[in-house]
């Protein structure tokens, strides 16, 4: 296992769409989870995906249960999605502060689909079907919006809603954001 270096907005991969995984069970993929998860670990994450660590496959992972960085965020299973699909259950969207480990520093006003449901196979290759509401719905999108080259502030609706954190929130400890 290690932690590996983040990309950071500005990198064109990051731009990129990911390729789907053909094949699950091998060991290139165990290591890979096993270094995603370090590194979500090591940044204190909600979630991470593949591409945010160099590697184009429809690979991400999510889960926490506290988490400074999100202190009033409902807890999250440790999943292991790949080649996700999404499914909107209703129109209905709910606005919340995001942030990134791509983006460190910073916070976003991100409107999101408030429940969905979500599909796809773990590390083994068993099918996940999930339907989900709130913090999990968000992080689910966010993460699955990385496989599509998509950053949270290309969703921002409102650009006077984004910035450093430490301006946003001057109460905020610093270390609860990267």
């Amino acid at each position: 296992m290690a932690v590996r270096s983040l990309l950071r907005m500005g990198d064109p991969f990051l731009l990129q769409k990911a390729e789907p995984v053909l094949s699950f069970d091998t060991p290139e993929l165990h290591e890979l989870i096993a270094d995603m998860r370090e590194t979500m670990a090591a940044h204190n994450g909600a979630g991470l995906a593949a591409p945010q660590i160099g590697v184009g496959l429809q690979v991400v992972i999510f889960g926490m249960g506290v988490n400074p960085r999100y202190p009033d965020a409902e807890p999250v299973p440790d999943t292991v999605l790949i080649n996700p699909e999404l499914i909107t259950l209703n129109e209905d969207m709910d606005d919340a502060w995001e942030g990134c480990l791509s983006v460190p520093g910073m916070r976003g006003w991100v409107p999101r689909y408030s429940h969905l449901r979500y599909r796809g196979f773990d590390l083994h290759g068993q099918l996940i079907d999930r339907t989900v509401t709130g913090f999990h719905a968000r992080v689910v999108q966010h993460e699955v919006d990385h496989l599509q080259g998509i950053l949270y502030p290309m969703r921002i609706r409102d650009l006077r809603q984004f910035g450093f954190v430490d301006v946003l929130f001057p109460t905020m400890d610093p270390a609860q954001d990267n």
